[in-house]
C-alpha cells in the first residue's frame, strides 16, 4: 500500500513523534509497504534525509523554541499526502492528537490510522476524559482545573477536594511534558504557572502513589498490562526516553482477577471516549483500588514503547503491529 506517515509538527512532544514515525517508517517499508514521511512542521522529507530529523535521538528534555508548523491546508496539498492509500498518524500533541489533522484528512478523503476527530478531541482533554469516566463508573482521582487567562483556583478546595501531595499537569497534552508532584501550598503557585505555558488549562489532580500501570488496545481488545517502574519516583519526560530510567514489566506481575478488572475498564474508556482503532489506557494501583488516569489516542510507536510491549506479549512483533493498524484503518 501507498503510505504517508505524518510526524515532527511543532508540540513539544516533536522529538517522540519523530522517534515514533522513523520506526514506524521502517516497519512499515519491511512489510513491503511504499512509505512516504511527511514532518507537519517542514512537509514531504527525501528518504536520503529522513535520518536527518532527529539526530542523536530523543534528548532528556522536550524541545524549546519550535518554529511554527505548515498551515494545515498546505499539510492537506501535499502530493504525498493527497495520493497515499492510508495516513499513518505518527503526531504527538498538538494538532496532530486533538481531533484537528484527523478533521483535514477526512475533508481532503484520506483514510487515516486511529481514532477520528471527536475521540481525538475528547481524549486530548483530560477534564472532559475524567468526567466521562467518572460518569461510566470508571474510577478515577479527585480534580480541579485552573483556567486561562490567569489560572485561579481556591488553595482550601485544593487540599479539602483534591488534597496533598497533588499532581499539576496541563489539561491537554503528553510525555508528561510540564508535570509536577506538589507537596503543598507554597508549591502550588510555581507549578501552576509552569503548566501554563503548555496549555490553556492546568489541571490539579489527587496524587496516588502505587503501581502505574498501562493497557493497550488493539482491533477492540485489551493486550497484556504493562507494569511502569521510573527508578527516580515520577515517571517524567526524563524517565520515559532517558535510557535506564524506567523498568518495564509485561505482561504485568498481577493477580488474574486485577488483570481482568484493568483490561475491562480499559475497554469501557475506549468505548466511552469514542475511541477507535487502537489506543493506550494509563492506571495508577493504589492501595489494591484501580484509578483510570489518561487515554492515549496516539501512543508513543517505536519497538520498545508500551503498546509494542503488549503486542510483543501476545507474539505480534513490531513491524505486524503497524501493518495490522495500517489494515485495520482500511476496513
Amino acid at each position: 500500500m501507498k503510505i504517508a506517515v505524518l510526524m515532527g509538527g511543532t508540540s513539544a512532544e516533536r522529538d517522540v513523534s519523530l522517534a515514533s514515525g522513523l520506526a514506524i517508517t521502517k516497519a512499515l517499508r519491511e512489510r513491503g509497504h511504499e512509505v512516504s514521511v511527511v514532518d507537519t512542521a517542514a512537509g514531504f522529507v527525501a528518504q536520503a534525509e529522513e535520518q536527518d530529523l532527529l539526530p542523536g535521538g530523543v534528548k532528556s528534555a522536550p524541545p524549546e523554541n519550535l518554529d511554527r508548523a505548515l498551515p494545515l491546508i498546505d499539510i492537506g496539498q501535499i502530493e504525498q499526502l493527497r495520493n497515499a492509500e492510508i495516513a499513518f498518524l505518527a503526531l504527538h500533541g498538538g494538532d496532530g492528537e486533538d481531533g484537528t489533522v484527523q478533521a483535514l484528512l477526512e475533508l481532503v478523503g484520506v483514510p487515516y490510522t486511529g481514532s477520528g476527530p471527536l475521540g481525538s478531541g475528547i481524549a486530548m482533554d483530560k477534564d472532559v476524559t475524567k468526567r466521562l469516566l467518572r460518569d461510566s463508573q470508571v474510577p478515577t482521582l479527585p480534580w480541579r482545573v485552573a483556567r486561562w487567562p490567569d489560572f485561579t483556583y481556591d488553595p482550601d478546595t485544593i487540599e479539602d477536594l483534591v488534597g496533598m501531595p497533588c499532581i499539576v499537569k496541563p489539561a491537554r497534552g503528553g510525555s508528561s511534558v510540564g508535570i509536577h508532584v506538589v507537596n503543598d501550598r507554597a508549591e502550588l503557585e510555581a507549578a501552576v504557572r509552569d503548566a501554563s505555558q503548555y496549555d490553556r488549562e492546568v489541571m490539579i489532580e489527587r496524587f496516588a502513589k502505587g503501581r502505574e500501570l498501562t493497557v493497550g488496545i488493539l482491533d477492540d481488545q485489551a493486550l497484556p498490562p504493562v507494569e511502569i517502574r521510573p527508578k527516580k519516583g515520577i515517571y517524567d519526560y526524563e524517565s520515559k526516553y532517558t535510557p535506564g530510567m524506567t523498568e518495564y514489566l509485561c505482561p504485568a506481575p498481577l493477580d488474574e482477577e486485577v488483570v481482568a478488572q484493568v483490561q475491562a475498564y480499559a475497554l469501557r474508556a475506549f468505548k466511552v471516549l469514542k475511541l477507535r482503532g487502537y489506543a493506550r489506557i494509563d492506571f495508577i494501583l493504589a492501595k489494591e483500588q484501580l484509578f483510570c488516569l489518561e487515554a492515549n489516542t496516539l501512543p508513543g510507536m517505536t519497538a520498545t514503547s508500551l503498546l509494542p510491549k503488549g503486542a510483543a506479549a501476545t507474539g505480534i512483533d513490531f513491524p505486524e503491529l503497524c501493518d495490522r493498524i495500517v489494515r485495520q484503518a482500511a476496513r
